[in-house]
């Protein structure tokens, strides 16, 4: 079975979740209780503003409406393709602080990290028994790790890492997974996998499947370009970390790309470094990008450096408060940790009895 759609299809599949997430949305809307979210993020460095507007602002709204949200820092994930871990404890942490800074109720969310998890782990070998070598090869972003390795071989983590993602999904029976639209074919893995099992060991319970399949809610939010005007990335340094002093994000700011004309316009395709700068400030001002684009006018890149710069620090000011008491305070983060690790731990060891019952392994 193919998992790389050809364009036609894809094009369709997309049409279809775009429509089954409008359709969510409004189940949300009137029983948030039918519903649990898993998402997360790899430490692989500090969060910025374009994770803040892509993911974590609709994580607070989400947990915000009453479904369960279960939060991964995926740190076993950083050496899928890396040698190393890096200072993996300081980002772990960095990313823990950005969660709870930005509105995320840990009393309310489950925060927690891969490696404290056995047996959500433990999970990889059956579900691994359910996918072939060719179907990962098939996997998008496994299929561009390959054609980007040149002599290097390829990790088998990173070879199976859509059946990771998979066992992140399944353990905790999250039904929820938000997504861009990239991310899809991972998420028709993980359904994959889900009916896979239950056609080849039967359940747990007669009358329902071990592993519900997890449906996409898409993202609405455009992308951020960075600072240079390509994609925003950690490696790039061309992002505002949301740690950033407000000196440190006027300095980046002012160093940002724009063009030499001097009239202000809001054209995405024709003038994409103005116009990204000019979406963080309609961001950040809950505004029209239209609007400040018009009233810039004539104010050149200088005009606009300097509204979004006001507009980005006034919106985090509040954040870099919250962030700052929190980092003050290391043996409360330390705390939460623990105790979202620990609920964790109690999910997942009560899906992998039901895995083990389910495949008569139960001994």
């Amino acid at each position: 079975m193919s998992l790389e759609p050809n364009t036609h299809d894809f094009e369709a599949s997309l049409a279809r979740s775009t429509q089954r997430s409008r359709e969510i949305e409004a189940q949300v809307a009137k029983d948030p209780s039918k519903w649990r979210v898993l998402t997360g993020d790899r430490p692989t460095g500090h969060l910025h503003i374009g994770h803040y507007f892509g993911s974590l602002q609709n994580r607070v709204r989400l947990a915000g409406l009453g479904i369960d949200t279960m939060v991964l820092i995926a740190d076993y994930q950083v050496i899928t393709d890396r040698d190393g871990v890096g200072p993996i404890k300081e980002r772990v942490y960095s990313l823990l602080t950005d969660y709870i800074a930005a509105g995320i109720d840990p009393e309310k969310v489950t925060i927690f990290t891969h490696s404290a998890v056995a047996a959500l782990n433990q999970l990889m070998l059956p579900l691994l028994s359910l996918v072939t070598d060719a179907e990962l090869r098939r996997n998008p972003t496994v299929k561009a790790e390959l054609d980007d390795t040149g002599d290097r071989p390829m990790s088998g983590l990173m070879l199976t890492y859509p059946v990771h993602q998979a066992a992140d999904i399944l353990f905790c029976k999250a039904n929820l997974v938000p997504v861009g639209k990239d991310q899809l074919p991972h998420l028709e893995q993980a359904r994959v996998i889900a009916r896979r099992f239950d056609e080849r060991y039967g359940r747990f319970d007669p009358d329902a499947p071990v592993f519900p399949e997890p449906e996409a809610l898409l993202s609405a939010s455009g992308t951020i370009l960075g600072l240079d005007g390509t994609k925003m990335s950690k490696s790039k340094g061309n992002t505002i970390e949301l740690r950033m002093t407000a000196d440190e994000t006027a300095k980046l700011i002012k160093r940002a790309v724009t063009d030499s004309d001097r009239h202000i316009t809001f054209d995405p395709e024709n003038r994409p470094e103005v116009s990204n700068l000019i979406n963080i400030a309609a961001l950040c001002l809950d505004r029209d990008p239209v609007e400040i684009a018009t009233e810039i006018g004539d104010g050149g890149g200088g005009g606009l450096k300097k509204l979004v710069t006001a507009a980005v620090n006034d919106y985090f000011a509040p954040h870099r408060a919250r962030r700052a008491e929190l980092e003050a305070d290391p043996g409360y983060l330390h705390d939460l940790l623990a105790a979202g690790n620990a609920k964790a731990n109690e999910i997942a060891e009560a899906t992998l009895h039901e895995v083990r019952v389910a495949m008569q392994m139960d001994y």
